[in-house]
């Protein structure tokens, strides 16, 4: 098989018929815990982007939530372990707001965490 003839067979993917074929359909269980974990790693960069911004170390921040450097480190890899509890608890202690949006078919719900009412 000549090269062009090689570069005509390579077909492009979306990103969405890429995760359909890797990860799984969405509805599928493992579509589910692969968003769940991305979602896990993404909040916990923004628990380190936070902290960061607010010039704290994680000794610093651990102190102010009640928890270990060790802890932080893990929340700040992924905070899949963390309650929403927890996350409320940390964001506050980082002085940030934080909100909650939940999808109901075609209408939202948004919830703004430390808000005024």
């Amino acid at each position: 098989m000549k090269e062009s003839e090689k570069k005509s067979t390579l077909a492009a993917l979306s990103l969405r018929e890429m995760k359909d074929k890797y990860v799984g359909v969405e509805g599928s269980e493992s579509r589910r815990l692969y968003q769940h974990q991305l979602n896990m790693e993404l909040l916990g960069r923004m628990i380190r982007a936070t902290r960061k911004f607010r010039k704290l170390t994680q000794l610093e921040l651990g102190e102010k939530v009640g928890v270990g450097k060790a802890q932080i480190s893990k929340w700040e890899t992924s905070a899949n372990n963390a309650t929403v509890d927890t996350i409320v608890k940390l964001f506050s202690a980082l002085g940030a707001e934080i909100g909650f949006s939940v999808q109901v078919g075609d209408s939202g719900i948004e919830l703004l965490e430390n808000s005024q009412k």
